[in-house]
């Protein structure tokens, strides 16, 4: 099967899934055949000043790392959306969830209002329940820098295709069986460090 034909197969699947990957992502299991190798997890040399166990994101070469020490790092793919060349600086990670709970900004549901009919009531407001059809994926980070959120999170993603390239929102998308990975290897208080990008 033809990658474009497998899009459209994962793609019209789902009513709900492809809605909601106009305003993020959701997450369902990934076959490795879809991710581009390039961005496949691995373990590499990584020459860097931050400490062990500081991530560090670089959305201009679409890689996460994840510092290991002795100039070695674990290395993800990632797909980052306009935000993610929006904002750069060093954050904490201030929060983690798994399955986390999807709540649309109202600008995301201006651009999107077809979205509004998916929508569940929440303790939060109205939004997505975790789970499979999460936006968020099967785990988050959530990032801040001091007592202000950046509203910049590292999350799962069920389009597993995108890695390695710009979609249209924001934040850091991981496959979920890579930030399910990191997840488990970071923990509240983990530096963050996202790199300056020359793009946007």
């Amino acid at each position: 099967m033809s990658v474009m034909s497998r899009r459209v197969l994962i793609t019209g699947a789902s009513a709900t899934g492809a809605m909601l990957g106009l305003a993020g992502c959701a997450s369902t299991p990934t076959r490795l055949t879809d991710v581009d190798p390039a961005y496949r997890r691995a373990d590499v040399q990584y020459a860097s000043r931050e400490p062990r166990g500081t991530i560090v994101a670089d959305p201009l070469h679409h890689y996460l790392y994840y510092v290991e020490g002795g100039g070695q790092a674990r290395r993800y793919g990632i797909a980052v959306g306009g935000e993610g060349f929006g904002w750069s600086g060093v954050a904490m990670v201030h929060s983690k969830q798994e399955w986390p709970d999807w709540y649309p900004t109202n600008e995301i549901l201006e651009r999107h209002p077809e979205l509004t009919a998916g929508l569940k009531e929440l303790p939060g407001g109205q939004g997505v329940p975790g789970g499979p059809n999460s936006p968020l994926g099967a785990r988050a980070l959530y990032l801040w820098q001091g007592n202000k959120d950046t509203l910049y999170r590292i999350h799962g993603t069920n389009e597993p295709w995108k890695i390695g390239s710009n979609v249209s929102s924001g934040c850091i998308r991981m496959i979920n069986d890579d930030v399910i990975d990191l997840y488990d290897r970071v923990g509240i208080s983990t530096k963050v460090v996202v790199l300056a990008s020359n793009v946007g």
